[in-house]
């Protein structure tokens, strides 16, 4: 029998404008095969909100999916979303980048008011509702807050953003580089990664850290 503990991994595209950032969602699949993990990898089969330029930071006139673009990280081997059943999994894990507040929902655009993606919303509840851990990097705490509402967080220090997270019911904890908020009775791990002005070596830590809290769950 198998006792991995078995992770999902939910990415919104490719690139941290207008997808998922890359080093975290690398970064994270990284810790949980280090600390003896497994992971599949999902994206919903959607439109990205837009494509950015991201030597300019334009957009371009072009269309791209969230799944196809994911799918660059994952090396082809990815799940629709909507394949997504809780049972399999003992955790899903979301890391950051704007996709999430873009094309998993609209917190980029609409903050508190926003709209989440029905399957990102649905495979989030049956995992919380199976009492099982929810992990979340740099924006993504944003999208658990508005799906869960009363839940404790970081997204770091920016105070635009916490401000936000709290009208949604939830409480924001200010975090440094690495560090993580546990909130025990939810089993939700969060950490800011990029929110705050980081080194690709302090993402890595704070993507163990969120990892090695999961397993040790």
């Amino acid at each position: 029998m198998n006792s991995k503990k078995k992770f999902a991994v939910v990415l919104a595209g490719s690139g941290v404008y207008d997808g998922s950032e890359i080093h975290e969602a690398t970064l994270i699949l990284y810790a949980i095969s280090k600390n003896g993990g497994e992971y599949d990898i999902f994206a919903p089969n959607i439109d990205q909100y837009h494509v950015i330029n991201h030597i300019t930071g334009e957009e371009m006139a072009e269309k791209r999916n969230v799944l196809v673009e994911a799918a660059r990280i994952a090396r082809g081997n990815i799940k629709d979303l909507k394949e997504f059943d809780a049972k399999d999994y003992d955790s899903i894990l979301f890391p950051g980048g704007f996709g999430v507040a873009k094309n998993l929902c609209t917190f980029a655009f609409k903050g508190p008011e926003c709209d989440v993606n029905p399957d990102v919303e649905t495979a989030l509840k049956a995992m919380y509702e199976a009492g099982k851990p929810i992990g979340a990097l740099c924006i993504a705490p944003a999208l658990i807050a508005k799906i869960l509402g009363k839940v404790e967080v970081t997204i770091g220090q920016d105070m635009g953003t916490a401000e936000a997270i709290t009208s949604l019911g939830a409480t924001h904890v200010n975090t440094g580089h690495g560090e993580i908020v546990f909130d025990k009775k939810n089993k939700i791990v969060t950490t800011p990664c990029y929110m705050l002005d980081a080194t690709i070596a302090q993402i890595g830590e704070g993507a163990e850290n969120v990892v090695k809290t999961i397993m040790a769950l």
